[in-house]
């Protein structure tokens, strides 16, 4: 009989950490120890941002959601609250995110294609007739547009009689990532920063329950980066935004309480339970070690942990309904606040009514029937997991370090660094796909011949963006002309001056003003971004 044990090939993670068969508490000692572990709604927070995390509020059920024009997409919202869902997620078209109004004829084609179609406060006012924004937050997936699409969601609420400061909700509005993983910028980088800047700033002095920032990792990911750099580089952007907030003389603790993170999961499950604690752990200690906060609310990683795309096959749909349960039960177990999964069809289309509401049932069956929301934080004290927090929270360190020894986030981001690493990724991982190395069901593996998919696409009808045009041209004509001229020669001037442009944007929206004519003014001043490209 041989005495030699047997082995195993080796295993790692996407993030490139390798994984041992058994783990054992000297495995925790040796990665950092069990300090770090902390009790939940405690500094710095591994275990979760509240004491009694779901056992008192689960989390927040907020599908991405808009298509069509204002009208459609409300019939949508309506559709899914009536059937539980307790947070609204507005998906805009591609036109809205880069600027641009529906009559444009860089917008045709797309005019509510891949979301709602958004040009004046009028559509904003459509979208929302009748919903309590006290009861149902609203988070507003925009970038590039923030300005003018913020500034449209303020006018509308007031115009509706919700106070200013006790709004609650918030807006995406994270441009460095869109420089990074998806395209939607308008401005260039630095003028693009300083109008998040602005963004923070009204809201820190006049809307301080509202999040200006939703720091958004999630589309990084999408783009090809390891779940341990999706969090680096999410960490590194909010830090920039934060240190372009103080430069302006704000507090770390109001700047910070504004901030909320959107974070992918898609892969290893162990991976994303390891990677939110180690970042909620991280950013607790960066928030009190390098800023100095004191306030809990500021060091607490409030995040969204949705149910990555990136995830999901054109190959046996079908599947991509066990896959999304399998990504809720991560964001459950990772703590986090709020909870949104990609359909089924997503691969395919804009969600089907009866996809969004098995995306909905997925989440409700999770909360009510799995037990998942009985204890907090139940795979705290594992050795495997300890061990791979502390693991993860190293890798993360050291990605962050790197960024900030060639220069920080914002020049790798000008200068196209990141952006090249993250494509340089994706590429690899596309052919790992394609050999095999890393197995998809359905796609390299089990795989079938391919039938005719059961999936109901959804159709883009001219008509309805002939009909988005039509009430663009009812707005322009009945608006007061020179009202809007003048309005939006303040957003210039604000711009001009380096003063903070969202009061004047408001005005120019409540006038009626246009996405696009807010964004031309703005560009008038800052101009238009011009891509890198490096090989």
């Amino acid at each position: 009989m041989s005495d030699e044990k047997p082995t195993v090939p080796p295993v790692h993670w996407e993030s490139g950490l390798e994984i041992k068969p058994v783990y054992g508490p000297e495995d925790v000692e040796r990665s950092g120890g069990w300090d770090g572990i902390g009790r939940p709604g405690e500094h710095p927070y591994t275990r979760g941002i509240h004491p009694l995390m779901y056992r008192k509020r689960p989390w927040t059920m907020r599908q991405y959601s808009g298509f069509g024009t204002a009208q459609q997409t409300r019939e949508r919202f309506d559709y899914l609250i009536r059937n539980g869902q307790t947070g609204l997620n507005v998906a805009f078209d591609l036109p809205t995110q880069c600027g641009l109004d529906s009559d444009d004829p860089r917008a045709e084609g797309e005019v509510g294609r891949v979301g709602m179609a958004v040009d004046t406060l009028a559509d904003m006012e459509q979208a929302f007739e009748g919903i309590d924004l006290n009861r149902i937050t609203v988070s507003l997936t925009i970038n590039g547009a923030a300005v003018p699409i913020m500034a449209m969601y303020f006018a509308m609420a007031r115009k509706r009689g919700f106070a200013l400061e006790t709004l609650r909700g918030n807006c995406q509005n994270d441009i460095l990532k869109e420089f990074i993983g998806r395209g939607t910028w308008i401005f260039p980088v630095e003028p693009s920063i300083r109008l998040v800047g602005d963004t923070i700033e009204f809201c820190a002095r006049h809307a301080p329950k509202y999040s200006p920032v939703s720091v958004c990792g999630y589309h990084v990911r999408e783009s090809g980066a390891s779940p341990a750099q999706e969090m680096a580089y999410g960490l590194s952007i909010a830090c920039a935004y934060i240190e372009h907030a103080l430069e302006r003389g704000l507090d770390i603790d109001q700047v910070a309480a504004g901030i909320t993170f959107n974070f992918d999961i898609h892969g290893n499950l162990w991976e994303q339970v390891a990677k939110f604690r180690a970042g909620r752990r991280l950013w607790a200690k960066i928030l009190r070690e390098r800023y100095g906060a004191t306030s809990e609310r500021a060091m607490k990683l409030r995040m969204i942990a949705g149910g990555g795309g990136g995830g999901l096959t054109i190959q046996q749909p079908e599947n991509n309904i066990v896959r999304g349960a399998y990504y809720a039960l991560a964001s459950a177990l990772s703590g986090t606040q709020t909870m949104a999964l990609c359909s089924y069809d997503e691969a395919y289309t804009i969600p089907s009514e009866r996809a969004a509401l098995l995306s909905l049932r997925t989440m409700q069956i999770l909360m009510h029937e799995t037990g998942v929301c009985d204890t907090v934080d139940p795979l705290a004290g594992s050795y495997f997991v300890e061990t791979m927090t502390n693991e993860m929270e190293k890798l993360i360190v050291e990605v962050m370090e790197q960024l900030a020894a060639e220069g920080g986030i914002v020049q790798a981001v000008a200068e196209g660094r990141v952006q090249a690493e993250v494509n340089r990724q994706a590429y690899e991982r596309e052919q790992k796909l394609r050999s095999g190395e890393i197995r998809k069901v359905g796609v390299n593996c089990y795989t079938q011949e391919e039938e005719e998919p059961e999936v109901a696409f959804h159709p883009f009808r001219e008509e309805e963006a002939a009909e988005q045009v039509r009430r663009l041209g009812q707005v322009r004509s009945e608006r007061d002309g020179q009202a809007v001229a003048q309005a939006l020669e303040k957003v210039r001037a604000a711009a001009r001056a380096g003063e903070n442009v969202m009061p004047a944007a408001i005005d120019a929206v409540t006038a009626y003003a246009t996405v696009g004519e807010v964004c031309g003014a703005l560009i008038d001043v800052f101009g238009s971004y011009d891509e890198p490209i490096r090989f």
